[in-house]
């Protein structure tokens, strides 16, 4: 299986959000998600619990489905957006998160990661944390896994208000596993992704107090 070659400090600073360079017509092997997966299993999960599981969808008909709940709540969302203040930067990723509602069941496959248990409102901080840090990592794992194999995903979330319906569509035992967002998944138009505009590192840094 072809890979890019990049080094480790590569991978992890130049996996993107990608949107409008996913490539809709190439296929996507099976094979590759699985190893994908693979090495996405090798995060750190507490206890060794290993309570994550993935869902992958390449149905046209499931997939047009699931789109139409994610546009169902993309356009109220963003149409509720203050734009007056948005700059150059907001503005782009306002356009590539546009584009990619019009096209998401054009993706040859979506991802989703869900975790054991049912985190619902009034789930404590510890719960949830303990939860979220044994699949958030993998989820990760997976997207870096991506990178170096010429794949890219974005992490979304807004089909989650419809997240009892995604369930029912899939078969998804809703009361024993909570759904961490859903990715879509192709091969990238081009490789030669970039180093993100970051604030330096020091402006969120505190050492022992807060003050």
């Amino acid at each position: 299986m072809k890979k890019l070659g990049l080094s480790a400090d590569e991978v992890l600073t130049t996996t993107r959000a990608v949107r409008k360079r996913l490539d809709f017509d190439t296929p996507v092997e099976p094979e590759v998600i699985t190893e994908c997966i693979e090495i996405a299993h090798q995060a750190p999960t507490g206890s060794n619990m290993q309570g994550w599981r993935w869902m992958i969808i390449d149905d046209p008909a499931k997939k047009a489905a699931i789109a139409d709940f994610y546009r169902s709540n993309y356009y109220p969302y963003t149409q509720a957006k203050d734009r007056t203040d948005m700059d150059d930067q907001g503005a782009r990723i306002l356009s590539s998160s546009q584009y990619l509602a019009e096209r998401f069941q054009d993706v040859p496959v979506m991802v989703i990661p869900l975790i054991a248990g049912r985190l619902d409102e009034g789930t404590s901080t510890f719960t949830q944390a303990s939860a979220w840090g044994s699949l958030l990592p993998a989820v990760w794992n997976f997207m870096l896994a991506l990178r170096e194999r010429g794949l890219g995903s974005a992490w979304t979330t807004l089909h989650l208000p419809n997240e009892r319906e995604v369930a029912e569509l899939l078969d998804i035992p809703f009361d024993k596993y909570t759904q961490a967002g859903l990715f879509p998944v192709a091969y990238t138009l081009g490789t030669d992704f970039k180093l993100a505009s970051r604030v330096p590192a020091e402006k969120f840094i505190r050492w022992n107090s807060w003050s």
